[in-house]
């Protein structure tokens, strides 16, 4: 069983974080481990006919490269508790923090793979669910993750996974419902958290209803974060803070505060993502960081579009279709398509569709309808959800040249045109 009490151990330059596909293969040599909630009293060898029957104790004793095979089920985990030494959202990094943790893998890599996310699910009863630490290599599929606890320490960056000095892989999962709160708290449990020295491949996943971030990374995080659906939330659906650098490319972002956003001094490649009826701004560049948005579709957040939030932040916003947004009261920025709150010359932006939006489709800065490549006309989209284009649509062909799509002809504006488009 798990201690009670342990201790874990264009114009600027773009930075693209390429997704490692020989992490979701397994080493040759690396051992199966089964694991099954029998709850039968006994504990298991990790044989398929005497699989271990409590999922840490399995963790805790296979090898760096190992197999787990999780049979269908439910693994409840015992949270540990311990102090970090360091904050990952603190001004001061050198901050002690108080978590608790529900299942542990560290000092090796192992690949943990359920029978299904409808089949095989982790109930962490803790603020960092599933906990990565110094584990380079591992890879989770096909499982579901969800039943956190909020840790009552604010400055804990609690969320279904965690990762710190890692390198993971999570597709095919489930993680859903990790909504547990603490009254005097605003911030709650995310989905994934990336903290120091963490290298996340985040790819095809559904992130839905939990209490905080989608997903989220702090302090030289890195990521690839795409095809995953990431929805009713609160936070922001994508925030990459601090020294971070990720690409992000076609999610699905709405029900959240927030859409996807670049704060610090962060570095982010956002391309071909559809972020709509988010509560606040659809897209946004803050602090100093820099943000590369292109072919993504931004339509209907409740306050603005895509918002410039800094003087200091720069950026590329291209080939984007920017529509209908505005329907909330002002809130964090104002009911407009593109809202300017910093210095127009520090972003360029080109070849989008800005129309519909409810108070200006520009607001504090000049009209650049017919400049640049921007239009602003209906892109009349054939559905509400997924955002395709009807064959009489304006943005047809019309996209900045830099780019083409997949077969080689002009590139749409919106999410499927582009290099990166499916």
């Amino acid at each position: 069983m798990v201690a009670k009490d342990r201790t874990p151990g264009m114009r600027s330059v773009t930075w693209i974080v390429i997704p490692a596909l020989a992490l979701l293969t397994t080493v040759s040599f690396a051992d199966t481990v089964f694991v099954d909630d029998l709850d039968d009293g006994a504990s298991g060898t990790g044989s398929l006919d005497d699989p271990y029957r409590d999922l840490q104790f399995a963790i805790d004793h296979a090898a760096d490269g190992d197999v787990l095979r999780l049979a269908p089920g439910t693994y409840v985990a015992e949270p540990g508790g311990f102090v970090e030494n360091l904050c990952g959202n603190c001004e001061e990094h050198l901050t002690n923090v108080e978590v608790t943790a529900g299942f542990v893998v560290s000092g090796k890599a192992l690949h943990l793979i359920g029978s299904g996310a409808s089949e095989t699910v982790l109930k962490t009863n803790a603020g960092y669910g599933v906990y990565f630490e110094d584990s380079r290599g591992s890879t989770v599929t096909g499982l579901t993750i969800t039943g956190g606890k909020r840790d009552p320490d604010g400055a804990a960056t609690d969320a279904a996974v965690v990762a710190r000095r890692s390198t993971v892989t999570l597709t095919e999962l489930l993680i859903v419902d990790n909504i547990d709160r603490v009254d005097d708290l605003v911030v709650g449990i995310g989905g994934v958290m990336g903290r120091e020295g963490a290298e996340l491949f985040v790819i095809g996943n559904t992130i839905r209803n939990n209490g905080w971030d989608g997903v989220a990374l702090y302090r030289g995080a890195t990521a690839f974060i795409a095809d995953n659906d990431i929805s009713e939330g609160r936070g922001a659906g994508v925030g990459i803070t601090w020294d971070a650098t990720a690409t992000v490319l076609r999610n699905r972002v709405s029900g959240y505060w927030k859409g996807i956003g670049s704060f610090g001094s962060s570095r982010v490649v956002a391309r071909n993502n559809a972020v709509f009826d988010n509560l606040g701004w659809g897209m946004v560049i803050t602090g100093t960081s820099y943000m590369e948005a292109a072919n993504n579709v931004i339509a209907r957040n409740g306050n603005c579009g895509f918002a410039l939030w800094s003087d200091e932040a720069t950026g590329i916003f291209t080939n984007n279709i920017v529509v209908s947004n505005g329907w909330r009261k002002e809130w964090v920025c104002p009911q407009v398509g593109v809202w300017m709150n910093g210095v127009s010359e520090n972003v360029e932006i080109s070849y989008n569709d800005v129309w519909g939006n409810v108070a200006h489709d520009y607001h504090d800065m000049d009209e650049l309808t017919g400049a640049n490549g921007n239009i602003s006309l209906n892109p009349i989209f054939v559905d509400s959800l997924y955002f395709h284009l009807s064959p009489e649509s304006p943005c047809l062909d019309a996209g900045n040249p830099i780019f083409t799509d997949p077969d080689g002809g002009p590139s749409d504006i919106g999410i499927y045109g582009g290099p990166a488009a499916r």
